[in-house]
C-alpha cells in the first residue's frame, strides 16, 4: 500500500505564501495559506492510503485532522528536503505540497490504485508553471529527486528527465495550477469553489486585500 506524502510549511504570517502580498497582507496570505494546507490534508485523509505523513516546517495546528503523521522538514535546499521525504519511506510513496487545494482523490486516484504500480516505476504530476505538484515512485530513492535545480522555471522538465534518464516508467497525472501569485489564486478557487480555499478567497474579496 502506498504512502502519501505532503510536504508544507505551517501557515504562519511573512513565512508563507510571500508572492500573495501584494496585493495581500502577509496575515491574509498566510489565511489562504492555513486554507489551502487544510483542503489538502482534507484530501489527503480521505485517499486509500495505509500511511499519511505531513512534513512540516514549523509546528501543527487546529488545521491538522486526526489520522496523519507530522515528521519535522528536514533544513538545506527543496530538492534535499524532497529527498529527505521520500528517505522516510520503505515502500511505494506519493508526494504533493500545499500549493493545490484543488486536488482531490479522483485526481491522483491512478498514483493510489491497486494495480498503480504495475509496469509503473513513477507517477509525476507537471504543473501549470513548468514545475510540479506530484511524484510518486515505487521505489522512492531520494538520488532521484537529489540535486534538482528547483529554482529553474524547467523543474518539472528536469525532474521528470531525471526519472526518464534512471530507466524509469513513468506515468503522467493531470496538470494542475500552483497557487503562486493572486492571479493563481483567483483561477484555482474558480476551479474548485466548494473548496475552504475558495471560501476564504471570497472573503478576503469582500473584505478588500491590502
Amino acid at each position: 500500500m502506498t504512502t502519501l506524502l505532503v510536504i508544507a510549511k505551517a501557515p504562519v504570517p511573512g513565512r508563507v505564501k510571500t508572492r500573495l502580498t501584494p496585493p495581500y497582507s502577509p496575515a491574509e496570505a498566510a489565511r489562504l495559506a492555513e486554507a489551502a494546507l487544510a483542503d489538502t490534508l482534507a484530501m489527503v485523509a480521505a485517499a486509500p492510503v495505509r500511511r499519511r505523513v505531513l512534513v512540516l516546517e514549523g509546528a501543527p495546528g487546529g488545521w491538522l485532522p486526526p489520522g496523519i503523521e507530522v515528521v519535522a522538514q528536514s533544513t538545506g535546499p527543496l530538492s534535499e528536503r524532497l529527498a529527505a521525504a521520500f528517505g522516510l519511506c520503505s515502500e511505494p510513496a506519493v508526494l504533493i505540497a500545499m500549493d493545490t487545494p484543488q486536488v482531490t482523490p479522483d485526481d491522483l486516484a491512478p498514483a493510489l490504485a491497486a494495480d498503480a504500480w504495475q509496469d509503473c516505476d513513477a507517477w509525476f504530476g507537471p504543473a501549470v508553471d513548468g514545475g510540479f505538484w506530484a511524484l510518486g515512485l515505487a521505489e522512492p530513492d531520494p538520488e532521484l529527486v537529489r540535486g534538482v535545480p528547483t529554482s529553474s522555471p524547467e523543474i518539472g522538465a528536469v525532474q521528470r528527465r531525471r526519472l526518464t534518464d534512471a530507466g524509469l516508467v513513468v506515468r503522467d497525472l493531470p496538470v494542475m495550477r500552483d497557487v503562486d501569485t493572486a492571479a493563481d489564486a483567483r483561477l484555482v478557487a474558480a476551479e474548485a469553489p466548494h473548496t475552504r480555499f475558495a471560501a476564504t478567497l471570497a472573503e478576503l474579496g469582500r473584505t478588500g486585500a491590502r
